[in-house]
């Protein structure tokens, strides 16, 4: 089993920053692709940004400039760097991480609410 734990999330205003973690425990023995999406109330779930094993990484265009993704292989973790925050931002971002044999698993998701 593989267990994955969030924090970094809560309430900022416009124009501010947070850091999201996402770090992974369990029975791990290689991690291929990591994520983070997000869910706004009413609205369907949305990739955020990913970055592979290699570091190489993609973001939505609505996130480029003011979010980066990064990783800690050593310590099974991903970050998501939330620079300039905006109120479109306001939504439970959850991680996602793809293992070497496929599976997927899922945080359990933080809260970010971004007031104006």
């Amino acid at each position: 089993q593989v267990q994955l734990v969030e924090s970094g999330g809560g309430l900022v205003q416009a124009g501010g920053s947070l850091r999201l973690s996402c770090a992974a425990s369990g029975s791990i023995f290689s991690i291929n692709d990591m994520g983070w999406y997000r869910q706004a109330p009413g609205k369907q779930r949305e990739l955020v940004a990913t970055i592979t094993s290699g570091g190489s990484t993609k973001s939505a265009d609505s996130v480029k400039g003011r979010f980066t993704i990064s990783r800690d292989n050593a310590k099974n973790t991903v970050y998501l760097q939330m620079n300039s925050l905006k109120p479109e931002d306001t939504a439970v971002y959850y991680c996602k991480l793809t293992m070497g044999n496929g599976m997927d698993y899922w945080g359990q998701g933080t809260q970010v609410t971004v007031s104006s």
